[in-house]
């Protein structure tokens, strides 16, 4: 019978952080997989844990992932852990769950400490609808193909910015998203920790002037594309235009009149009247 692959999130920082339930699976696994088995080693030394590691990140994913795939196959038990936070996410924890998913192996995940989700929770932006960026691509081609991708994204935005280049990555931001309101959040969780609810340029001010530390590591969180009227194909439309404008596309009468009601934010009844 094969074992189980569980995902298991490890403190960002502060090492009172970790679950109980997240211990209890570290105890009772056949191996841990870890990205690094150093940092990892560290912490279930912290936790009197003594586990067999195997080691699994970016570099060895594809040879090491078909090893730890094939012994979970065998019966034993996995945990795969991070450095820091919840694998698998922009993590190549996500390859290994892609396997084991394919050759039906059971996955189990545990909640427990996120740097996004923390940020996002402590910055008081609008938080019903938001998306995980990740780092900014590194190559300057990738890079603007990307921020152009998503510079009318109306949810709030999480980063991850990197410390060994915090000014030229908010400036890339500045230029394609525009001078939005923002959250930095440094040090997540550790004694150092502090948010900045400041602009994207005054945090990049901050960062010029030396007020804000580029050391550390970071999440910044950035309010979503807020589209002014003149931003809008149809801001100097009639209704009867913008009503047109559907139709002459293919639309229906009735898929139009939702179209145009959409696009103005209000009621498709209030369209209906204007057009009849």
């Amino acid at each position: 019978m094969a074992g189980t692959l569980y995902i298991v999130p490890t403190p960002i920082g502060n090492m009172g952080d970790i679950t109980l339930r997240a211990k209890e699976t570290l105890e009772k696994v056949h191996f841990v997989a870890a990205e690094d088995t150093r940092v990892s080693g560290r912490l279930l030394q912290l936790l009197n844990i003594h586990s067999n590691f195997v080691s699994y990140h970016e570099h060895n994913k594809e040879k090491s992932g078909k090893a730890i795939v094939n012994r979970i196959l065998d019966g034993e038990d996995c945990a795969l852990v991070t450095d820091a936070g919840t694998p698998a996410v922009s993590d190549p924890g996500e390859d290994l769950v892609r396997k084991c998913r394919k050759a039906g192996i059971n996955v189990v995940a545990l909640p427990g400490a996120c740097a996004a989700i923390t940020a996002l929770s402590a910055s008081g932006l609008p938080s019903r609808r938001f998306s995980f960026e990740g780092f900014l691509p590194v190559s300057n081609k990738e890079r603007e193909e990307y921020l152009r991708s998503v510079c009318k994204d109306v949810r709030t935005m999480i980063f991850h910015i990197s410390p060994h280049d915090t000014e030229k990555d908010i400036s890339d931001l500045i230029e394609f998203l525009g001078d939005r309101q923002a959250v930095l959040a440094k040090e997540i969780t550790k004694i150092n920790e502090k948010y900045f609810s400041l602009t994207l340029s005054q945090i990049k001010e901050g960062f010029k002037s030396g007020e804000i530390n580029p050391k550390g590591e970071f999440v910044l969180i950035v309010c979503g594309y807020e589209a002014d009227e003149s931003d809008m194909f149809w801001a100097d439309m009639s209704i009867e235009q913008h009503f047109e404008h559907y139709v002459n596309l293919g639309l229906s009468k009735m898929d139009a009149t939702k179209a145009v009601a959409k696009d103005r934010g209000v009621p498709k009844n209030e369209i209906y009247k204007e057009l009849n």
